[in-house]
């Protein structure tokens, strides 16, 4: 009988997208085969403490924030390790616990930005997703543009100014935005995702109060001129060699796909695949594979862009670099539509981990005369 991979399933966290990441997880969970996996749920609360379950089966991840009965552990740097380490009451380190793979199920801030991926590395488990280099720009607006615009990927018109700037001198960046960009625009936290802190700016009071609630979410801000178009999303998977499924369209049920439309009210639906010219899909699925190439991407990725209307033309709007897996989520939706069903799915995600680690830990880390 084939041993089952010990996989730990990382969720919730210090980020504003806490409550989206136990969804995702909770579908992530329930779709792994324990046939072939022994599940481990590690909850990040909100203050950072790291739980495990102590009944993997029974598994919910609200339930797992909220127990008392839930012991304390974590992850150091010390690949030796091998995974988990256990704490006592009183937080010193016990047992250690091997896994043979983490799928960190985590968005925004302390999740999908790099961080706990440099903690994977150090500690030596394989982990899904990309590594610290992709999560940290695919975070990052100004600098994910920045790796698009050198791939010669058509952008939305843009700026960006420091939350230190826009406290000093509001009427300055109010005037640079008006004159470079104009009116209707969106503004958004430069490192957070699930739509959280976005608004749209028709007007200058508008500006002002969108920018003061973005700059509560980050110390970097990017304004950017709003598109007319058709929000279409095409999900990435593979390492050296990624593919691109058939690309979804979001059909709004507010004036723009906001954190309500996603998580409360659902009122936008999607269409999978989307009804676009087959030159059309060509361009998105080739520029979803050029952006995910761009900031050096492995595993998954998710990449939207805008259709814009009359034109026609392709524009990039960003990469996530761990979309939702939540059930109403495109990502798995788009993989489903394109002939790889949920489960098999997170069978690919967690060999491409194991592979990714395989190869880098061909990797010399010490000089060695040929």
């Amino acid at each position: 009988m084939t041993k089952k991979l010990r996989i730990g399933v990382i969720f919730g966290g210090r980020s504003g997208e806490h409550e989206v990441s136990l969804r995702s997880a909770e579908s992530v969970i329930n779709a792994m085969d324990k046939a072939r996996y022994e599940v481990v749920p590690i909850g990040i609360t909100k203050e950072g403490r790291w739980l495990i379950s102590a009944n993997a089966a029974a598994l919910l991840p609200e339930a797992v924030m909220s127990s008392n009965s839930h012991r304390q552990v974590a992850i150091i740097g010390d690949p030796t390790r091998q995974g988990l380490t256990r704490l006592d009451d009183r937080e010193r380190l016990l047992s250690s616990e091997p896994l043979d793979a983490v799928f960190p199920v985590l968005h925004g801030t302390y999740g999908e930005d790099g961080t706990i991926q440099g903690l994977l590395e150090m500690a030596g488990v394989p982990y899904v997703g990309c590594g610290v280099l992709a999560s940290a720009t695919g975070m990052d607006k100004v600098a994910m543009k920045q790796l698009f615009e050198r791939a010669g990927l058509t952008l939305i018109e843009y700026d960006w100014f420091l939350r230190s700037s826009w406290e000093e001198n509001p009427d300055a960046v109010m005037k640079r935005i008006n004159r470079s960009l104009g009116f209707p625009v969106f503004v958004k936290p430069a490192n957070l995702g699930s739509s959280v802190g976005i608004s749209k700016a028709a007007n200058k009071r508008e500006l002002r109060d969108a920018i003061d609630d973005a700059a509560r979410y980050d110390r970097k801000v990017v304004v950017e001129r709003a598109v007319d178009g058709r929000e279409i999303e095409v999900s990435i998977l593979g390492n050296e060699h990624p593919m691109a499924s058939l690309p979804g369209e979001i059909i709004t049920g507010h004036e723009f796909y906001d954190y309500k439309d996603k998580y409360i009210d659902t009122t936008s639906r999607t269409e999978v695949p989307a009804k676009l010219p087959r030159k059309i899909i060509d361009r998105i699925q080739r520029d979803g594979v050029r952006a995910f190439q761009a900031i050096d991407g492995s595993g998954l990725a998710r990449v939207d862009f805008f259709v814009e209307s009359g034109t026609n033309r392709v524009i990039i709007n960003e990469i996530n670099t761990m979309p939702g897996f939540t059930s109403i989520s495109m990502y798995p939706k788009l993989w489903e539509a394109s002939g790889i069903p949920y489960s098999e799915l997170i069978d690919r995600l967690v060999q491409l981990a194991i592979e990714r680690h395989r190869d880098k830990s061909r990797t010399l880390t010490s000089y060695q005369p040929r």
